[in-house]
């Protein structure tokens, strides 16, 4: 059975303070709950002060993106092998916004992926479609190339210690939010697509859902067979909202 996961991406957002707040409330949540595995990832910047915040709980927590380089002259970057020296279990990579933002292709997503993995971190995958790309109808289009593209450089072994993440582009940030239907049928299609590569491993790799999930669309979502928890944005920045999408997660665990 998949353990559901319930991570927080926090974004470009967050002080000392709000971040001491927020760790010591989600360290105390993740302590009392055994059946769903509680993260957060952080900007770069708060993930030594997350580590000396969290260290000792159940808590789990990783970056927001990762570098393919491990050193050297790449200013402004952040290596895996640093950020897994801060006792980071995750890194996301593909987000939207870095592939929106920053240009980032399918290639250099799945190189990131690598390079994460191979530095003992478990990268968290991020696909998802466009509003354009929904209409048209090629939602699982969009999410086989992205996921395609990992398995060309990784092989499919490669998500036996991985996550993916279930964005649809057109709900982040928006307040949409795909009905509990539409993202089920998404994740049961990007799991039959593994199905094709290597059955167990499509069975075993978890598949959460992204996409302005809240404490009110949540239970529903998490109610679905092929949902296995949440990418969360802003409901993760505050404490009631992050621990009642805690709470759905454990009451369909």
């Amino acid at each position: 059975m998949r353990k559901p996961v319930v991570m927080g991406n926090w974004k470009l957002n967050g002080t000392k303070s709000t971040v001491t707040d927020l760790i010591k409330a989600f360290t105390g949540v993740a302590n009392a709950n055994e059946k769903v595995d509680v993260a957060i990832c952080a900007p770069a910047i708060f993930i030594g002060m997350v580590e000396s915040l969290a260290t000792g709980s159940k808590l789990q927590w990783g970056s927001e993106d990762v570098d393919v380089h491990t050193s050297g002259a790449f200013t402004g970057e952040n290596s895996p092998v640093m950020i897994k020296e801060f006792g980071s279990k995750y890194a996301i990579v593909g987000h939207s916004e870095r592939r929106g933002y920053h240009n980032e292709s399918n290639e250099v997503v799945a190189a990131k992926f690598k390079a994460a993995q191979d530095n003992g971190l478990v990268p968290v995958l991020c696909i998802g479609e466009s509003e354009a790309e929904y209409d048209a109808g090629k939602t699982l289009d969009v999410c086989q190339a992205e996921i395609k593209a990992v398995i060309d450089l990784c092989g499919i072994e490669a998500f036996k210690n991985a996550i993916i993440a279930y964005e649809p582009i057109w709900a982040i940030g928006t307040g949409k939010t795909a009905t509990p239907e539409i993202a089920q049928n998404v994740h049961a299609g990007i799991r039959a697509f593994l199905k094709t590569f290597n059955a167990e491993v499509a069975d075993g790799v978890r598949i959460l859902y992204g996409g302005s999930c809240n404490a009110k669309t949540a239970p529903e979502l998490f109610a679905q067979k092929d949902i296995d928890g949440g990418l969360i944005g802003g409901a993760s920045l505050k404490v009631a909202d992050f621990t009642a999408i805690i709470e759905a997660a454990t009451a369909n665990a």
